[in-house]
């Protein structure tokens, strides 16, 4: 049975799956995690059809694509936006090793990642459904690429209902990543793909990312290099009306209101965390997320920064702590004055995309120099500014308003 909007029954279903959940979690499995590189550059798309000229790359793939279709394990690989952890979206038990890996709540949905429209069609969709008008342009323009639409869930879907979190509607996307179409194509199976993170830990950016969270929990990671965004695919409801922005990502609102055209120049965007009892829609939308184990503070409208990190250090006695400042256009440093511990800069950049493609890596990086506390400053909300701020507005425990 596939669950509508219907609250009493969502309510049940989560029940039932945190309890499936905590009973399967149980069992323990143990792995050698080992990094295979690919080289992107040798990977060719002609229309749906693949070449592969690296053959240390094309080996690589083949292995971890015969993981993905013959055992119930889950990869680690790049995608443009960050590095995803698939697992056949089609399988209960390969979503299972999702969820299990990343130790992630069972209540919070998975986006399904193809590497072409023909394969969403032929592997997903019931015979002669028709995509949305609603989403025609945006996908013209952004696919591939880091968007992701929401689609029916029809009766004879092949998806996990632990993709959906037992919900009336999946989302997916095609990868932009040479590496992860490659993966999805070579394999011929849909991926359900969360970021390959520990739970409420920072987006992987880089295959050690994904190392020092899951070593051990998963076979094998490929190694693309950086993702380019840096942030997770903006996620779009055009089955509602008026449509819906529910995750900002690595398309911006802007850009889905230029490229949407009429249907979308009303889009409303989602409230960024959903309430203890409603039904998580898109990932991101609940719990933690994004946070190191340092503390975060985020400041906002607070000009050079001078004033407010200064008084924020005195009036919370950190004067002892090791600090570190993620700066961008405004921020000036931390006043040797206010503490008496070494203090680490890092810049972010100017621009939204450099922000965006900065942020996670060095949330993670001044993380593993032991400091206490992470002072980060806030941007304004437009273009990238948007999907920064929705991520560190989540990973920090205190904000800071100037105004």
């Amino acid at each position: 049975m596939r669950l509508g909007d219907d609250s009493s029954l969502i309510t049940t279903y989560r029940a039932s799956l945190r309890t499936h959940f905590s009973t399967w979690s149980r069992r323990t499995m143990s792995y050698t995690t080992k990094i295979l590189p690919v080289d992107g550059s040798s990977i060719t798309f002609k229309g749906d059809e693949l070449e592969i000229s690296d053959p240390v790359t094309k080996k690589n793939l083949e292995t971890a694509a015969k993981v993905l279709t013959t055992t119930h394990d889950v990869i680690g690989f790049p995608t443009e936006t960050v590095y995803g952890l698939g697992g056949s979206a089609l399988s209960d038990e390969s979503v299972k090793s999702i969820y299990k890996a990343k130790n992630r709540p069972a209540d919070n949905p998975l986006i399904v990642h193809v590497s072409s429209i023909s394969q969403l069609k032929r592997k997903i969709l019931p015979p002669n459904y028709q995509i949305p008008k609603v989403y025609e342009s945006l996908i013209h323009k952004f696919w591939p690429g880091p968007l992701t639409i929401l689609l029916p869930v029809h009766e004879s879907s092949p998806i996990s209902k632990f993709v959906t979190a037992g919900q009336s509607t999946f989302a997916v996307r095609i990868p932009q990543h040479p590496v992860a179409r490659a993966l999805i194509a070579l394999s011929d199976t849909p991926l359900a793909a969360p970021s390959a993170n520990a739970s409420t830990r920072p987006s992987p950016t880089i295959a050690s990312h994904v190392y020092n969270d899951l070593q051990g929990r998963i076979p094998y990671i490929l190694d693309g290099g950086s993702c380019d965004f840096g942030v997770e695919s903006t996620v779009v409801d055009g089955l509602v009306d008026p449509p819906m922005l529910l995750r900002p990502g690595g398309v911006s609102l802007e850009e889905i209101k230029s490229v949407g055209g009429e249907p979308w120049k009303d889009v409303v965007v989602a409230k960024k965390t959903a309430g203890k009892t409603e039904a998580v829609r898109t990932p991101g939308m609940k719990y933690r997320h994004y946070s190191p184990t340092a503390r975060v503070v985020l400041f906002v409208n607070c000009g050079d920064g001078k004033e407010a990190i200064d008084n924020y250090i005195s009036s919370h006695n950190l004067q002892d702590c090791k600090i570190a400042l993620l700066k961008s256009r405004h921020f000036v440093g931390i006043s040797s004055t206010s503490a008496n511990k070494e203090s680490i800069d890092r810049e972010l950049g100017t621009d939204g995309h450099t922000i965006s493609h900065n942020l996670f890596r060095y949330l993670r990086e001044v993380d593993e120099t032991g400091v206490d506390m992470i002072f980060v400053e806030g941007i304004e909300e437009t273009n990238e500014g948007l999907a920064v701020m929705n991520r560190l507005s989540k990973a920090a425990l205190e904000v800071v308003d100037g105004q």
